[in-house]
């Protein structure tokens, strides 16, 4: 704790700041969720707070994210269907696949597995999270048109006769559990099946219709019904939202856009006494933990979800160390990645306990919260104390925000969480990397958001062993090594030998030797940090570069971009066809690298170097 209340003043005004972002995103989140804004709240107030206190990055702000919300959404959807759409019913089991996840999570990082996540490469990341973007953008859609697939009667009433289906086969169901044997006694079963109610069949009906019309295909298949049914006040309400979260940016990013929105359209529509739509109920009071996670604990009921749970973890995982290594950059710190995994994993238990959903570190609260100030671990603290006397002072009043502003919140979201520079690189990259990228986001979509994963996961690392392999094939020879066999340490770079003295100060050389791909980006960048303060300029040595990936080539240009942010000019040596491909192809080369600082050899940047660099110290 030494220290802790150093930057008492901007952790505070940082940690309150974050916490004003995060509010509509996390009631936004909750309804999307399916368990309502209550969850999202309840997670963002627990996880904020407790993966602050016990995380490794001093000034993440964590909570519900898309990526996060997206995985939940189906782990809930799945679990209140098996409990024949009671979501009372299923609250335990859901909560207790949320827990089973935090656990999950600190024992990934107790196990050190968090340096690992860095291996993921590029293209699944970006696949995944377009995938995300769109499948929030597509389960939108309905609530933005304000049409409610449960609530239409003549939808509902077409799944009567599944209705009855459904209850006479549970009634069979019960019937053999109590040991009658059906085909002989057949009048109980007949007798049991007069009893059903019209009530009954109709409650069933809108269960049915509800799981008919969830997810991307239901909203999809149920979108010419909803515009033939479109509610043209929610509708408004969603697009004035939309435009307000893009229109307020314009005029000044110093207020967050998305709560402007909030408050503007909620406050004009409840004013005007319009008829719209609120959002669920928030309940007031302090959140109450939910004992049924252990009192009504069935392992039978998570066993099937196990592997969401862990899913979940490994997600949580790769969204919190994403944000960190982008607080590691803003701040010029260094995160603990395994120390971070553990605060995650008790902030997502803790919240869970509370019926919150889960979430990790969100990247656009913690560059607010650095922005705003924050230094320390007090700061996520302080977002989560902010977001709690929100829910105790103005519960009610939150209760009334219409349910069609908290979709135009989330549309902007599904539109800025796509990976716009992936995509846009598209017409450039390998295209055996736009396959891989596209395959999950397809299969995410359409499919399911872990498996997706998973086989994006296989088919990169088959492709980079394919690679490998055909590198070390191409490249395998055997030469005489004459007298340098004793040159132990510099025989590879003997040109360097008589490099001019007067200039070593002033040029740093860095040496890239083999291939620079997803799994190498975190030693490449370490190059920035390496370079002495009297540097001006940098040779970057790829003449062993044989084979440069999406992931290599975007950290190698956020590199040489952070260079000439300090004004060091960077030269390239021995740069082969593939990089050299890739580089010209996103305009590394000639917008950050001139052609005229490309080399075939060192000798030849060194003769260039002794006209062109000053020597200033």
């Amino acid at each position: 704790m030494k220290g802790f209340f150093r930057h008492l003043k901007g952790d505070t005004f940082g940690g309150l700041t974050a916490g004003i972002v995060a509010l509509p995103l996390a009631l936004a989140f909750g309804v999307s969720s399916g368990l309502g804004p209550s969850a999202g709240l309840y997670g963002a107030i627990f996880i904020s707070f407790f993966a602050a206190l016990f995380g490794g990055t001093n000034t993440q702000i964590s909570g519900p994210t898309a990526p996060m919300t997206a995985v939940s959404m189906v782990v809930i959807a799945g679990i209140i269907a098996a409990n024949d759409g009671d979501v009372t019913k299923a609250l335990p089991a859901i909560l207790t696949v949320f827990v089973l996840a935090g656990l999950m999570q600190i024992g990934l990082g107790a196990l050190g597995i968090g340096k690992y996540i860095k291996y993921i490469p590029y293209p699944v990341i970006s696949g995944f999270m377009t995938a995300i973007g769109v499948m929030i953008l597509i389960t939108q859609l309905l609530p933005a048109l304000g049409y409610y697939p449960k609530e239409d009667v003549e939808y509902v009433n077409t799944f009567k006769p599944v209705a009855e289906e459904v209850i006479l086969d549970k009634i069979l169901k019960e019937e053999a559990g109590e040991g009658i044997l059906v085909l002989e006694d057949f009048e109980e079963t007949i007798r049991r099946a007069k009893n059903i109610s019209q009530q009954e069949i109709t409650s069933e009906a809108t269960v049915q219709a509800g799981k008919e019309s969830g997810g991307v295909w239901g909203a999809i298949i149920s979108l010419p019904r909803a515009i033939s049914n479109v509610n043209m006040l929610e509708l408004i309400l969603c697009l004035i939202t939309i435009v307000i979260i893009y229109g307020f940016k314009r005029i000044t990013t110093a207020i967050p856009s998305t709560l402007v929105a909030l408050l503007i359209v909620s406050g004009a529509a409840y004013g005007l006494n319009l008829e719209y739509r609120p959002i669920e109920q928030i309940p007031s009071g302090f959140p109450i933990p939910n004992l049924g996670i252990f009192t009504e604990f069935k392992l039978g009921a998570i066993t099937p979800y196990v592997f969401s749970a862990l899913s979940l973890a490994f997600l949580g995982a790769i969204d919190s160390l994403l944000t960190s290594v982008v607080a590691d950059n803003m701040t010029k710190t260094k995160h603990n990645p395994n120390k971070e995994l553990v605060g995650q994993g008790i902030g997502n238990s803790v919240a869970a306990i509370f019926g919150g959903i889960p979430g990790a570190g969100a990247t656009i609260r913690t560059v607010v919260n650095i922005n705003s100030g924050g230094k320390t671990r007090l700061s996520g603290m302080i977002a989560g104390v902010l977001l709690l006397v929100i829910l105790l002072a103005l519960g009610p009043v939150a209760s009334q925000i219409p349910a069609a502003v908290l979709a135009g919140i989330l549309i902007t979201v599904g539109i800025g969480v796509m990976d716009y520079k992936g995509l846009k690189a598209i017409p450039s990259m390998p295209k055996v990397e736009v396959a891989i990228m596209l395959v999950v986001m397809l299969l995410s979509v359409f499919w399911d958001l872990v498996y997706a994963v998973g086989i994006g996961l296989v088919l990169a690392s088959l492709l980079f062993m394919k690679k490998m392999g055909d590198v070390t094939a191409k490249d395998s020879t055997v030469d005489s090594l004459k007298g340098l066999e004793k040159e132990t340490g510099v025989k590879n770079w003997i040109d360097e030998i008589n490099f001019p003295e007067n200039l070593k100060e002033e040029v740093f050389v860095k040496h890239l030797n083999g291939p620079v791909f997803f799994g190498a980006t975190s030693e490449l960048q370490q190059l920035a940090q390496q370079i002495p303060p009297t540097a001006t300029h940098v040779i970057l040595r790829m003449d062993k570069v044989p084979y440069m990936d999406q992931s290599g080539v975007y950290t190698l240009e956020e590199i040489i971009l952070s260079l000439e942010q300090r004004n060091i000019r960077t030269f390239v040596t021995g740069l082969q066809n593939q990089p050299g491909y890739l580089m010209k192809r996103i305009d590394i080369i000639p917008d950050l690298i001139p052609e005229k600082h490309l080399f075939e050899n060192f000798d030849d940047c060194v003769a260039y170097i002794k006209n062109n660099v000053a020597d200033i110290y």
